[in-house]
Parts: structure tokens; C-alpha cells; sequence
């Protein structure tokens, strides 16, 4: 069990529909890490921007994206996670991608679909959370909207971090600090949360506002309005895990279940 998780966001804006110029910029951001960087992450979408039009930019798990994401996680011994857009048996997925240093590859699809920009229309809904085991840390990933719904957020499975990647419209902005912080205060977990700036070709504007959070929701590393460039933070395992012993809360939530 590695005890420090050294953890890297990357925040930046998105060229419409354009995976190769997205990587491009990935590529170049990823260069200037440390070399003790354990895991990078990137927006929802990644490769596109919020698009609807799946068609257009969808790739197959053996794509262009997910080799490049292999290339960098093999090669600069770090995991690395994003979302893109996946076409599969018939289907579009809005996917969380996570690699491992080894190449190991583990997804998530969206299980709440935006319907206020009809994402439900186009892309099918997922079923199944994830919890990834990484250096002895469990990671739960989800997407955007998922932010929303602290049912299908709740740390039933004692995970560590907790990662939301968006792409949250400055109109809303407020309330995507606001649940960031409930949901890690709520889990007693570390939460990373990974935006966009910029505007997309729907005229949303995005300014970002990354940040990274402790189990008590105290900002450990933020980015400011429309900045483009990277959040890091060194998250200690000992330190959340004395303090949910201490404090007990995890013991005393309801158990439930998801009607799927």
C-alpha cells in the first residue's frame, strides 16, 4: 500500500469535436509533470467537448484515444483517466477510461444521463459503479452530472478518492463547488474534480474551477476563473484514515439500495 497518492488534474479548453488537437495539448501538459506523478485526470470528454453528435467523433475501445492513453501511462508509469466518447455493439457511451501504469484497463459509463441537453437521446446510461484498486487506494470515478445524485456517490465500499470529471457550464459553476465539497464531506473522502474552460459550439462557457479537496472539504489545490493548466496534490491515506476512525461517521449511514 502506497500512502501517499501523488494526484495531477489538467484543466483546459476543449477544440470542438477535435481529438487530435486535444491530445495534442494532453501530450504536451503531461510532458511537464513530475516524475512522481501517481495519477492524471483529465475532463468528460475529453477528446471532443460536450458533444451530441456521437456519431462524428466515437471510437472503439482499440481507437486512436485509448492507444494514446496507454502510451502515456506505460511510459511515464503513471494511471491516467478521462472520458470520450465510445461506440459499442450499436451503442454510444459517455466512458470513463482508467489506465494503469501496467496497461490494465478499467471503465465507467455515465449513469446519469444530462437530460437538459438530451443526452439521454443519444447515449446509453451505465449500471454499474466502479471502484478501481490502485496502490492500494480505491478509487471511485464518475461523470459530471453524477455529481448531482449523492445516492449512487455514497461510500458504501470504503473507497479513498472520489473523482468527478465535467464539463460544468459557468452558469451553474456555484453549485459545482458547493456539491464537490458535500459529497467529500458526506463520504469522508478526498474528492478531484476536473472541468473545462472556454466555449463550446452550443455558446456554453466553462471557467474551469478545478479543485481538489480533503475528507473535511477543505480546498487542497484550486485553479482560478478560465485557467488553463494543472491541479496537484499529495493525498495521505493515513491522515483520511484516522480521521474517519476518529470520527465515525462512515458507521452510522443508512443502508440502502438502487432500484436499477
Amino acid at each position: 500500500m502506497q500512502n501517499e497518492l501523488n494526484i495531477v488534474g489538467i484543466q483546459s479548453d476543449l477544440a470542438w469535436e477535435n481529438p487530435a488537437k486535444n491530445l495534442t495539448f494532453f501530450e504536451q501538459k503531461i510532458n511537464t509533470l513530475s516524475k512522481n506523478t501517481d495519477l492524471v485526470v483529465l475532463p468528460e470528454m475529453f477528446t471532443s467537448g460536450f458533444t451530441m453528435n456521437p456519431k462524428k467523433v466515437a471510437e472503439k475501445m482499440d481507437g486512436k484515444s485509448i492507444s494514446w492513453m496507454l502510451k502515456m501511462a506505460t511510459e511515464n508509469n503513471f494511471a491516467i483517466c478521462g472520458s470520450l466518447v465510445i461506440s459499442e455493439q450499436g451503442n454510444f457511451y459517455n466512458r470513463l477510461v482508467f489506465i494503469h501504469p501496467s496497461g490494465k484497463i478499467e471503465t465507467y459509463n455515465k449513469r446519469h444521463s444530462f437530460t437538459l441537453a438530451a443526452e439521454d437521446k443519444v447515449y446509453t446510461s451505465g449500471t454499474e459503479k466502479l471502484i478501481v484498486n490502485y496502490k492500494g487506494w480505491k478509487i471511485c470515478p464518475l461523470i459530471c452530472y453524477d455529481l448531482r445524485f449523492p445516492i449512487w456517490a455514497r461510500n458504501t465500499e470504503n473507497y479513498d478518492l472520489l473523482i468527478f470529471v465535467a464539463n460544468w457550464p459557468t452558469i451553474r459553476i456555484k453549485a459545482w463547488y458547493t456539491l464537490l465539497k458535500a459529497r467529500a464531506i458526506e463520504n469522508m473522502t478526498y474528492v478531484i474534480g476536473i472541468n473545462r474552460t472556454g466555449k463550446d459550439a452550443n455558446n456554453y462557457e466553462y471557467t474551469g474551477n478545478s479543485l481538489i479537496v480533503n475528507f473535511f472539504g477543505e480546498e487542497t489545490s484550486k485553479l482560478k476563473n478560465n485557467e488553463v493548466g494543472i491541479i496537484k496534490s499529495s493525498l495521505v491515506k493515513t491522515d483520511q484514515d484516522y480521521n474517519r476512525k476518529k470520527m465515525g461517521f462512515l458507521n452510522d449511514k443508512d443502508t440502502f439500495k438502487i432500484m436499477l
